[in-house]
């Protein structure tokens, strides 16, 4: 699963199908946005729900709530809320949609580089200058963002 030398044979090749990676990083910047507001909407409504209680744990609730969102969002769809409203989803190195395992370990690489700050600046800069627009996660699971193909 961990890797750096991926086949990624299965990918849309970026020299030749360059629509699949025309501004995705502009739309994974976009997805991001829309996906913290809906995480945060999320997180303070189990803050309601519980009564105030939440308030109290709000980091561990936000934390919590936004790998569960990931996993269950990726596994679903190859795809958050987010990424959705921009029209982009996450494809697996043979070109599939994400298992919920795949789902997994990408929200858990992702969480990891988001905290490390200088792993997130190295991530975001892969994703302006990797062909395919993979930030560091998506290197080392063999995954990449696209847009989303037009299927009949």
């Amino acid at each position: 699963m961990l890797s750096t030398t991926h086949d990624l044979s299965g990918l849309p090749d970026p020299n030749i199908d360059r629509q699949f990676y025309q501004g995705v990083p502009f739309k994974r910047l976009i997805a991001w946005f829309v996906d913290f507001i809906i995480i945060m909407l999320l997180a303070t409504a189990l803050v309601l729900v519980s009564f105030g209680v939440g308030a109290f744990i709000f980091p561990l609730l936000l934390f919590i709530t936004n790998i569960a969102y990931r996993i269950f969002t990726l596994s679903r769809n190859s795809a958050t809320l987010g990424m959705i409203v921009v029209g982009i989803e996450i494809r697996n190195n043979h070109g599939n949609k994400l298992t919920p395992v795949e789902a997994a370990w990408h929200t858990g690489l992702y969480t990891a580089v988001a905290l490390l700050f200088f792993a997130l600046i190295i991530s975001m800069i892969m994703m302006l200058v990797n062909e395919r627009g993979q930030g560091l996660h998506d290197y080392f699971l063999g995954t990449t963002a696209i847009n989303r193909p037009n299927l009949p």
